[in-house]
C-alpha cells in the first residue's frame, strides 16, 4: 500500500485531473462532438503528463535531495531507474495512442513528447521555461482539436444544430467541418493561447516556490489571471472574444440563440466558471504577492494548478460545449479533495 502512495506522490496523482480538460476544452474548439478519436487523445495526453512526472523529478534527483528530501526519489522510495524507466514507458504509452487517434494528432503527440522531454532535461532552469511549459499545454489543447475534427466526414457538428439541417448563410462554406484539420487549428488558437498565458505565468511563480521572497511574479500572475478570467467569463460584443464565439460551431452555422454567440444561453454558466477560475488561481497569489514565503508560494502553485480545470471548463463552454463544460467542473472538487492527500506539486 504504501509503495502505492509513492508511486502516486511521484506521479502527482492529484494534478492528473488537470490533463484531460485540455483534450476536451480542444474538442470543443474543433466545432465536432468528442469520439473515438477523443477518447485516444484524453489517453495520449494522461500518459505523456505522467511521464513528465517521473522524468521531472528524475532529472532533479540532486536538486530534490537538498530541497525536497521528502520526494519519492531522493528519498529512496523509488529508484532513480524506476522513475526514468516509468518515464519512458508512460512516452511510449503516450505516442502510441496518439498515432491511433489519427496522424494529426500523432504530430501534436510527437511534439508534445518532445517539449515535455526537453523542458525537464534542460529547458527547466533556462528563460525558455516557462514558455516550454506554456507550449506543452497549448499542444495538449491542439492534439484535442486536431483528433475529434478528423475527416470532414467525421463526426457530427456539436452544439443545439447537431442533428438539425440549417442552412449556411452564403458565402459561409460546408459549416464547422470546413477546413478539416487546419480549420480545427485556427479555431483552437485562442483558447490554446489562454490555457498557455496562464501556464506560463503559473511556471514563473513556480520558479520560487522552495526559496520564496519573489513577490514580482505571483504580482504578473495575478494581473493574466484577471485578463483570462475576464476574456473567458464575459460576453463582449467585439474584439477577440467575440470573434472567437462567431467562428465556434453554432455561430458558423449562423444558429441564434446558440451557446457561444451573443444573445446565446450559457454566460451566466460561463461567468461562474471563469469566477471560479479568479478566485482558485487568484485567492492564493494575493496572499503570496503579500508574503511571498516558501509555504505561500507553493500555495499559490497548488492554486494555480487547480484552477486549470475551471479554466478548461470555462472554454469549452465558451466554445458552446456546456456538456464537457459540466463534466470538467464535476472534477473540480474530486481534485480538491485529493489535493490534501497527494500534493499536486
Amino acid at each position: 500500500m504504501s509503495e502505492l502512495r509513492d508511486w502516486a506522490e511521484l506521479l502527482r496523482v492529484s494534478a492528473l485531473f488537470t490533463v484531460p480538460g485540455d483534450v476536451l476544452a480542444g474538442a470543443a474548439a474543433s466545432g465536432r462532438r468528442p469520439g473515438a478519436a477523443t477518447a485516444l487523445a484524453v489517453g495520449a495526453s494522461l500518459c505523456l503528463y505522467e511521464a513528465g512526472m517521473a522524468l521531472n523529478d528524475w532529472a532533479d534527483r540532486d536538486e530534490d535531495a537538498a530541497e525536497r528530501p521528502h520526494r519519492p526519489v531522493p528519498s529512496g522510495r523509488i529508484a532513480p531507474g524506476q522513475a526514468l524507466a516509468a518515464a519512458a514507458v508512460l512516452t511510449g504509452a503516450g505516442l502510441g495512442l496518439g498515432f491511433a487517434a489519427g496522424r494529426p494528432a500523432a504530430w501534436c503527440a510527437t511534439a508534445l513528447a518532445g517539449t515535455v522531454w526537453a523542458y525537464d532535461l534542460g529547458l527547466k532552469h533556462t528563460a525558455a521555461g516557462p514558455a516550454a511549459m506554456a507550449a506543452a499545454r497549448g499542444l495538449d489543447l491542439l492534439m484535442g482539436a486536431v483528433a475529434t475534427a478528423g475527416p470532414s466526414a467525421g463526426h457530427p457538428p456539436a452544439g443545439p444544430s447537431a442533428g438539425a439541417t440549417v442552412a449556411a448563410p452564403a458565402g459561409a462554406g460546408a459549416g464547422p467541418s470546413a477546413g478539416g484539420t487546419a480549420g480545427a487549428v485556427r479555431r483552437a488558437l485562442l483558447p490554446a493561447a489562454a490555457l498557455g498565458a496562464h501556464t506560463y505565468a503559473l511556471t514563473t511563480v513556480s520558479r520560487a516556490e522552495t526559496r520564496g521572497g519573489a513577490w514580482g511574479g505571483p504580482l504578473a500572475a495575478l494581473g493574466v489571471t484577471a485578463v483570462l478570467g475576464a476574456l473567458v467569463g464575459t460576453d463582449g460584443r467585439s474584439g477577440p472574444a467575440a470573434r472567437w464565439r462567431r467562428s465556434g460551431p453554432a455561430g458558423a452555422l449562423g444558429v441564434p440563440g446558440a451557446p457561444g454567440t451573443p444573445g446565446g444561453p450559457g454566460g451566466l454558466g460561463r461567468a461562474v466558471l471563469a469566477g471560479g477560475y479568479v478566485v482558485t488561481a487568484g485567492r492564493p497569489l494575493v496572499h503570496a504577492v503579500l508574503n511571498p514565503s516558501p509555504a505561500l508560494t507553493q500555495r499559490a502553485v497548488g492554486g494555480g494548478i487547480r484552477a486549470l480545470i475551471p479554466l478548461q471548463a470555462a472554454l469549452a463552454a465558451r466554445s458552446g460545449a456546456p456538456v464537457s463544460a459540466a463534466l470538467l467542473a464535476g472534477l473540480v472538487p474530486v481534485a480538491r479533495r485529493l489535493a490534501r492527500k497527494v500534493s499536486p506539486t
